[in-house]
């Protein structure tokens, strides 16, 4: 995906990403997506970036779109951090002041009163077997009265039904850990563990991991979520 944006933000002969999951078939995502302004965002992500204050940490930041907006529209101090040093680059060279590329589990400069994870930003916890690890790693980059902004789906509709509504779902594990795979000018990098979680089911570990939860906003079978620490 940092190549795409790379090659999109050079005019290098850009061409859409596709993606995959263990349970669904190739798909395409525009380039352009990606650098996308306010008004074409969601729902979600609009009301994610009106409820960001103070100093703010955007994980996994891609192009920038998000860190843009909070920086040059609402005057924040905002650091995007993504794992991606192309994306990172391209994120500087759009003018954001400051760009980190490094994974968030070894991020440690300094705490944030917003920390958003945008399009579907659970994703990143890769499974229930780890996201306490991730959980406890953003409770300490979060400042005693911030907030963490993410958003998920619950993609239990993927799944087939029988005719009295029951659903069919794997047996081994979690129905929302799937195998995510990009596609770029013939390249496929290796598939990675990519976590959907229902409400519910976040609000249980949220709660486990020391955060008070509350959902902000539902759209279809998307929300969007707000962490506080409980202490």
């Amino acid at each position: 995906m940092g190549r795409a944006i790379w090659d999109f933000f050079h005019n290098e002969n850009p061409v859409d990403l596709q993606t995959e999951t263990s349970i669904s078939e190739l798909d395409e995502l525009p380039v352009d997506y990606l650098f996308r302004d306010f008004d074409g965002m969601n729902k979600i992500e609009q009301k994610a970036l009106k409820l960001a204050n103070g100093k703010v940490l955007d994980i996994g930041a891609g192009a920038g779109s998000h860190s843009l907006y909070l920086q040059n529209e609402k005057n924040l101090d905002v650091t995007a951090l993504d794992i991606s040093p192309k994306s990172i680059k391209v994120c500087q060279l759009r003018g954001i002041k400051k760009a980190v590329a490094e994974n968030m589990l070894q991020f440690s400069e300094g705490n944030f009163d917003t920390i958003l994870l945008l399009m579907n930003g659970t994703g990143i916890f890769q499974s229930l077997n780890v996201i306490d690890i991730y959980l406890n790693k953003l409770h300490s980059l979060l400042n005693k009265n911030g907030q963490i902004l993410i958003d998920s789906t619950d993609i239990l509709y993927m799944f087939d039904q029988d005719e009295d509504g029951g659903v069919y779902i794997p047996a081994d594990g979690y129905y929302g850990e799937l195998d995510y795979t990009v596609h770029y000018k013939g390249e496929s990098e290796e598939p990675i563990k990519w976590l959907y979680l229902d409400f519910d089911t976040l609000k249980n570990a949220a709660e486990h991991n020391g955060f008070k939860i509350e959902k902000v906003l539902q759209d279809e079978d998307s929300y969007l979520a707000r962490l506080t620490r409980k202490s």
